[in-house]
């Protein structure tokens, strides 16, 4: 009875760890201090291929830094300033930051409406104001430009179209002085941009409140107080 019992043993051990040989080997690729490849997993005997050895580490050929680094693009501050001043929007091209083309393009697109809208009716005004201004019946140009009925030999008139020339005057120069603050402001932010681009804001913001001792500068000795600590 007892041999029959030992063979019976014999033989779940032998089926017991044919099976564990033959399961799947989960391997996983880490990486060490030194930039060396490491794969954590197992390795099978070479004598008995059913002896499964585990958490066995393999080191493979070191990772280059510089290709780990290629992934991360690093602007130029300086080439992104030549390119912002070469044409608007290319230093936020060579930034990779898209979405602020729409708002560079946008607001130069408003801007050159607001100088071309304003130089219009600027000429029409100065024209209109030459025209009433001079005696030649033939030049009428202020009629269009007028309310109705009103009298074109009249100081108001004068005034008003004056006043309409100079008002329009002022909109077309402040346009102008504005789309060059603006040109600017795409600079600086083209230069800002490349220049925080490896910044690391970290979303993890704490405060802890922890008792200290406070060394004092003088002979006395320490005293004891709060000491709250910001981690960004």
């Amino acid at each position: 009875m007892s041999k029959l019992r030992f063979i019976l043993m014999v033989i779940i051990c032998f089926f017991a760890v044919i099976g564990y040989g033959n399961e799947p080997v989960d391997t996983l690729l880490k990486t060490n201090t030194e930039g060396e490849a490491v794969l954590i997993g197992t390795e099978i005997d070479s004598i008995n291929p059913a002896v499964v050895r585990i958490d066995t580490a393999i080191l493979l050929p070191p990772i280059d830094a510089s290709e780990r680094e290629q992934s991360i693009f690093k602007p130029n501050p300086q080439k992104s300033v030549w390119y912002a001043l070469l044409f608007p929007g290319l230093g936020q091209i060579y930034n990779r930051r898209y979405w602020k083309l729409p708002i560079v393009y946008g607001g130069f697109a408003g801007l050159a409406y607001a100088i071309s809208w304003n130089g219009k009716y600027y000429k029409d005004y100065a024209r209109a104001y030459r025209d009433i201004m001079d005696t030649n019946s033939k030049s009428k140009s202020y009629e269009n430009l007028l309310p109705y009925g009103t009298d074109p030999n009249s100081q108001w008139a004068k005034d008003l179209l004056k006043q309409k020339q100079d008002s329009y005057r002022r909109y077309r120069d402040l346009s102008i002085i504005g789309t060059v603050a603006f040109f600017a402001l795409t600079v600086v932010d083209a230069f800002v941009d490349a220049q925080l681009a490896d910044f690391d804001i970290s979303p993890d913001l704490s405060m802890r409140v922890t008792p200290a001792v406070i060394p004092q500068e003088t002979n006395m000795n320490a005293s004891v107080g709060m000491q709250l600590q910001l981690k960004f």
